[in-house]
């Protein structure tokens, strides 16, 4: 096996093997959310290249995620994050969601398999586009 060159941001994106300063050792698996999250965040916006790397490991889910965080659906309450859906509002916590899709279709021992309201969250986080509002979301709850 060639030995592989190291990689100034950290990770080989092809093998999804994180490297450590110049040494070639991998020292773990990297997740497909940590690599485009580590692109992200190093960014601070989303680009061409890290849009492709959130479609192509979660697709529909992903370009679900960009267009909440587009259009400002992300909210965080002093008690919880929600992403506002076309149909409910979803409190996400830890990567946990309560929707349909999270309940039945994720394998919750999988860290690439996040339904879209969490994607989202990780989204808006990375690019400022959280919209805080400084109240308890229980209490907002009541009203809707």
């Amino acid at each position: 096996m060639p030995e592989r060159p190291p990689f100034a941001a950290g990770f080989d994106r092809g093998h999804r093997t994180c490297f450590v300063g110049a040494g070639t050792t991998p020292v773990r698996d990297v997740s497909a959310v940590e690599q485009w999250e580590a692109a992200l965040a190093e960014a601070g916006e989303l680009t061409p290249g890290i849009v492709d790397s959130i479609l192509d490991a979660h697709g529909e889910r992903g370009a679900r995620a960009i267009e909440a965080v587009a259009e400002g659906r992300v909210k965080e309450y002093r008690d919880f994050t929600v992403v506002v859906g076309h149909e409910d509002e979803y409190v996400v916590e830890d990567d946990s969601c309560e929707c349909a899709d999270a309940t039945y279709n994720l394998d919750d021992d999988d860290p690439d398999q996040l339904c879209w309201h969490a994607i989202a969250v990780h989204i808006a986080g990375h690019v400022d586009a959280v919209d805080y509002h400084d109240m308890w979301y229980a209490e907002v709850r009541e009203f809707l």
